[in-house]
């Protein structure tokens, strides 16, 4: 690692600084030695060494001990003009002083702005040119032209350089100012990223909290759609058991259908712990899935039931099968609650641009108008009021009232987190028929 390098207060303009605080006193001191050189000792040599020790005083009480005031152009326009009449004093007596002039150059354009420093530097080039033609004699016309001459010379090459060096700051001035709209940009920017890295720390919460409460929505569909049917179907079969006491065999036909319900249960309580997915599904295709589901709950009802497959088969998202699936077996065990049914039809429909799913029954049907959709009550409730053999009849609306309606609310839900659509006709008397359709695009790719 470089060391620092360490600044003393007097040479705070940096690389130029020695051309300032160095430089001026070298080159005035080396017009004095050549003064005492030329004049020897004398009267006229001490007012020269005067003037020398005067011009140094003032650069090191105006300008070298004193590095506040070089931040105020007024006080450094002073500074160079008392410089400059110091010089050209100097000049006038003695003209090899003109070794002491590019002093003033360095001051004129480093411590002056534009527009002051133009004619700063043209008096001092007025005088460098006064000290190069001093030989020549200002008596004559010609002696005045060539002086005129040799000063404009100088003149003119000397502000031509304060041009270009104006050209240069104003080059500076731009680059200074791009780079602190730069670094105001970055900081813009970096104040942008937090903002926006703040928001998306708010987006991420706000999106776990949905997820949150999506899947205990789900979590409560799976349970009243394993948990909830199979406890309600058991506590049915016992009932029934109950009222068969007399007749032995129609009694174990019913603890056996109760057993039978209870495994099933289990089985898919275990299944919807490890992957929520309906047991059924994994070994068959969504119609087999369904005719295998409609066997079962026929054959435990008594109930007849037409399952059917129309249309092209092809492959399905899962959570496109699970909610049809679910759908299904909602419907089913509405009809074994509310329904008394005789028949029931199941049919399955591969379409364009959607797969549809239809359950009818010939039962004694509701009316559609008089269901609203009530808030799900807890799964809790739900499954204590299946055990308990709570209130479960149906009333005239056609509602779930063990659940609380969440029946026909879960699969709702399940339907149009697809984007699918569920549709009921329904009327008493003239039995029910439930419609889910999803579109072809969620059930491929959802």
């Amino acid at each position: 690692m470089r060391k620092p390098e360490y600044k003393h207060p007097v040479f705070e303009l940096g690389r130029r600084a020695w051309t300032l605080t160095v430089l001026p006193y070298g080159l005035l001191a080396f017009c004095a030695g050549l003064t005492v050189v030329i004049k020897g000792p004398g009267g006229s040599l001490w007012i020269d060494l005067g003037l020398c020790a005067l011009a140094a005083a003032w650069m090191l009480v105006m300008f070298t001990l004193r590095p506040v005031p070089r931040q105020s152009p007024r006080a450094m326009a002073v500074f160079l003009a008392g410089v400059i009449v110091i010089l050209a004093v100097l000049v006038v007596r003695d003209p090899w002083f003109g070794f002491w002039t590019p002093a003033g150059y360095f001051y004129a354009f480093n411590l002056l702005k534009w527009p002051w420093r133009l004619p700063a530097v043209s008096a001092v080039a007025v005088l460098a040119g006064t000290a190069q033609s001093y030989g020549v004699d200002k008596t004559t016309l010609g002696g005045v032209l060539l002086w005129l001459a040799v000063v404009g010379l100088n003149v003119l090459l000397i502000a031509g350089g304060a041009a270009i060096s104006r050209h240069g700051d104003l080059q500076s001035e731009l680059r200074d100012q791009a780079l602190a709209e730069t670094r105001e940009a970055n900081r813009k920017l970096e104040a942008t990223l937090a903002e926006n890295a703040g928001l998306h720390e708010q987006l991420l919460t706000q999106a776990r909290e949905a997820g949150r409460l999506d899947e205990r929505q789900r979590m409560a569909r799976e349970i009243h759609d394993t948990l909830a049917q199979g406890l309600t179907g058991i506590i049915t079969q016992l009932q029934a058991s109950e009222q068969d006491g007399q007749d032995p065999a129609g009694r174990s036909r019913h603890v056996q259908a109760a057993i039978s319900l209870a495994r099933d249960s289990l089985t898919e309580a275990r299944r919807s712990v490890d992957a929520l997915r309906p047991e059924p599904l994994e070994t068959a295709r969504l119609g087999g899935a369904l005719a295998d589901v409609a066997q079962r709950w026929a054959a435990l009802h008594g109930i007849a039931v037409q399952v059917a497959t129309t249309g092209t088969v092809r492959p399905m998202s899962p959570d496109a099968k699970v909610t049809l699936l679910r759908t299904a077996q909602e419907a089913l065990a509405n009809v074994t609650k509310h329904a008394s049914a005789t028949r029931v039809g199941l049919t399955l429909s591969y379409l364009k641009d959607e797969v549809a799913l239809d359950v009818r029954d010939d039962g004694q049907g509701f009316d559609p108008a008089a269901v609203s959709r009530p808030v799900p009550v807890p799964v809790a409730a739900s499954v204590k009021n299946a055990v308990t053999g709570a209130n479960s009849t149906n009333s005239a609306d056609g509602h779930d009232r063990a659940s609380g309606g969440f029946g026909l609310v879960a699969m709702r839900q399940r339907i149009e987190n697809l984007a699918g659509t569920l549709q009921i006709e329904s009327e008493p008397g003239s039995g029910t028929a439930i419609s889910a359709c999803i579109p072809a695009a969620a059930e491929a790719g959802a």
